[in-house]
């Protein structure tokens, strides 16, 4: 469909999130072409649909006057008419898919926006789950919405019309439509707020099994290691329930609606062909009249169930777009400087909250008791919190965001593998310094793309599932190295590796880094053993710095979590 060719778009646009109403609005404005042709087929689509019964009408009045050419005519017009609403219907249902994608895929990549621009702050704020069930039924929801916009003006332009040709031809037949319409419409608002709580209940619901549900897969092997699968199977089995007796709720309310899209317009078309059968019967209404106010009667009946479908649809979008803009209000904890400052030169990169001072040209390592007090150092430094960090003597916090991502890599104790070849995993902005092929070697995953059937051009399933975590983490270490940063912060690079494997690593990696600064969270002597420096933390602190073996020698807390002699450490206390 030509309309639909500039998907996606190259900017899907700031959208208004003071509420509902405002941001349904705000997404008809940005299509409103597509809304604005689909309404006009749509319209032209029912018109000539409500037309019909006159030409039958007419025509059934020639026949029984014995008029030959009227009866020509009217066949004629009823033949026209057929073609416009066959042409407009296929004409307004391009448009109302177009508005249906249109809405949906703008909706997806405010959303994939907005998951991009908080990065690591995203998982901090909202489940993955609700992300996952946004958009994949959020966005469905509201694009429906907008998909019966098209048919709903048609049913109002053709129900005025109907209604004002009825009380030309019969006052009593024109009052009842006038009348009857309305109120069988109102018939189903009392139904709507209960629906509407009902979904956001089961929506509800629905995210938090979502989210369980990642969680699970995601930590499948650690829950098989640990035999907690059928915990995690009751926990689920128990929020599966929950969406179930929430969809029962709400399939209730659903099924009344449905029920009243038929029963309302069906009572309505017998009391109209019933109404119209006495006038009839008494001389008011000629058979060629009765005929037409029948078709207008059985053709009513498709604008009253647009009406009741309309209903349902925009009250599923006002609950789905709730939840839209609850993910797109979200705000990164470490916001863009109003006015960053210029980009500073080389220099060390300091933590003033607990000391650590990372040099250029130097691997330092970071050794601590409490693993999360480490990482908290290291969140700091890559920006991801706030905190007094400075880089080259500037704030870190004023310095523009694509400065301080380009200039500091933070790489996660269990890296993400997306779905892909490894080649396109390792194709990342690059120093042009060190090659993919530079950084598997020093990474030692070398034998990993060798045990691949086609090397790079290998397929990876999302999060590498077909991988170890020790290979997950050498191919996470190359693409960190192939980015080549100036400061690399590397959280427990090698946790999940064999000795041999750590010790070659040690070994190889230095060479990759010349010249810039790394940092590695660690307790294990192989890698401490080929630091330049030690930084030992303590209560968030750093207590103690120097080479690995002198540290051995002169501190007993930093021999005490290297060696893990939980006992001494107990009875150190961490005090200095």
């Amino acid at each position: 469909m030509p309309l639909l060719k500039n998907l996606p778009r190259e900017d899907p646009g700031t959208p208004n999130l003071t509420g509902v109403w405002p941001f349904l609005l705000w997404i008809a404005r940005q299509q409103w072409r597509t809304l604005a042709l689909g309404i006009t087929w749509g319209i032209v689509w029912m018109l000539a649909a409500a037309a019909v019964p006159v030409g039958l009408g007419r025509g059934i009045t020639a026949i029984s006057e014995d008029d030959m050419q009227g009866v020509v005519l009217w066949s004629s017009v009823v033949l026209v008419l057929g073609i416009v609403s066959a042409v407009s219907g296929i004409l307004r249902h391009q448009m109302a898919v177009a508005n249906w994608i249109g809405a949906a895929s703008r909706i997806q990549q405010l959303v994939a926006r907005q998951a991009a621009d908080l990065g690591g702050d995203l998982p901090k704020q909202v489940a993955t789950g609700e992300v996952v069930a946004v958009s994949a039924s959020d966005v469905e929801r509201i694009g429906s919405a907008f998909d019966v916009t098209a048919r709903m003006a048609g049913a109002i332009v053709s129900y005025i019309a109907v209604a004002i040709v009825m009380v030309f031809v019969s006052p009593l037949l024109g009052a009842v439509v006038i009348v009857g319409v309305p109120l069988t419409a109102l018939a189903i608002a009392p139904l709507v707020k209960p629906l509407e709580r009902r979904e956001s209940a089961q929506r509800a619901r629905f995210g938090e099994t979502t989210e369980l549900a990642a969680d699970t897969v995601a930590g499948l092997r650690v829950l098989r290691g640990i035999g907690g699968e059928e915990l995690f199977l009751r926990r689920f089995n128990e929020k599966s329930g929950e969406v179930r007796q929430a969809a029962v709720g709400t399939a209730r309310i659903r099924s009344i609606l449905d029920a009243l899209q038929v029963a309302l317009p069906g009572a309505f078309l017998v009391a109209v062909t019933w109404i119209g059968a006495q006038l009839a019967l008494t001389g008011e209404l000629t058979v060629g009249q009765l005929v037409t106010f029948y078709g207008f009667a059985a053709f009513l009946v498709l604008p009253l169930r647009t009406v009741t479908e309309t209903a349902h649809k925009w009250t599923s979008a006002r609950v789905a777009a709730r939840r839209v803009i609850a993910i797109l209000s979200l705000e990164r904890q470490h916001p863009d400087p109003i006015d960053p400052v210029s980009e500073p030169g080389p220099g060390d990169l300091v933590d003033g909250e607990s000391g650590f001072r990372v040099e250029r040209g130097h691997v330092t390592a970071l050794v601590s008791g409490e693993p999360h007090d480490a990482t908290a150092v290291l969140e700091r430094l890559g920006g991801y919190v706030p905190g007094d960090v400075t880089v080259a003597g500037a704030p870190l916090a004023d310095l523009d965001r694509e400065v301080l991502r380009r200039r500091i890599l933070v790489q996660d104790k269990d890296p993400i593998v997306f779905a892909g070849t490894v080649g396109e995993f390792l194709d990342v902005p690059m120093s042009g310094r060190v090659t993919a092929s530079a950084a598997l070697t020093s990474a030692d995953a070398d034998e990993i793309i060798n045990g691949l059937p086609d090397g790079l051009a290998s397929e990876l399933p999302e999060r590498g599932r077909t991988l170890s975590g020790g290979q997950r983490q050498r191919l996470a270490l190359a693409r960190s190295l192939v980015a080549d940063p100036e400061f690399l912060l590397l959280d427990e690079p090698t946790s999940a590796v064999d000795a041999h494997t750590e010790i070659r690593i040690a070994q190889q990696f230095e060479g990759a880094r010349q010249g810039l600064a790394t940092v590695i969270v660690t307790t294990s002597p192989l890698l401490l053993d080929h630091a330049d420096v030690v930084a030992l933390l303590v209560d968030g602190r750093v207590v103690a710095t120097g080479r690995h073996r002198e540290l051995l020698r002169t501190e007993p807390r930093y021999r005490a979590v290297v060696l893990r002699d939980d006992e001494t450490l107990a009875g150190l206390g961490g005090a200095e």
